[in-house]
């Protein structure tokens, strides 16, 4: 029962679909990664400036303070916020390029396919039928 689970697995695991995605996730963290440096060490720190050097990681709302103060930080949820707008706008560009080439794609293939006769005349009776008719609908002849 244990190799049918193991070798099923394995089968799973090394179908095209879950390496792509799996590479999918490995190239996303990493766009992430560098999508949080672009907003925290390129863009916040000029917003901050002409804010009056203010630095968005640091606002925050002291709720309590003491020995362990209890803040809301919604200055790391502003950088958080334009990091996810960067990135969904990314995605956004991705798809409708994506989106864009299926589309091409599949007018092309449409004009292949039109560009294909799907009719022959019957050479006795000259009448449009089927490419695939070995006997003719009209005049009952058989084709070759």
């Amino acid at each position: 029962m244990f190799k049918n689970f193991v070798s099923e697995f394995k089968k799973f695991a090394m179908r095209g679909n879950v390496i792509d995605m799996a590479v999918g996730i490995i190239i996303g963290a990493a766009f992430g990664k560098i999508v949080d440096s672009l907003v925290k060490d390129v863009l916040m720190p000029p917003i901050g400036l002409l804010l009056g050097k203010v630095d968005f990681s640091d606002l925050k709302l002291v709720l309590t303070s003491g020995e362990n103060p209890v803040s809301i930080n919604y200055g790391l949820f502003i950088n958080a916020l334009i990091s996810f707008l960067i990135v969904a706008f990314a995605v956004f560009i991705l798809i409708k390029a994506i989106n864009k080439l299926q589309e091409k794609m599949t007018k092309e293939e449409a004009e292949e396919k039109a560009a294909e006769p799907t009719t022959k005349t019957c050479p006795y009776c000259c009448t449009e039928i089927p490419l695939k008719a070995c006997r003719c609908p009209h005049c009952t002849s058989e084709l070759k």
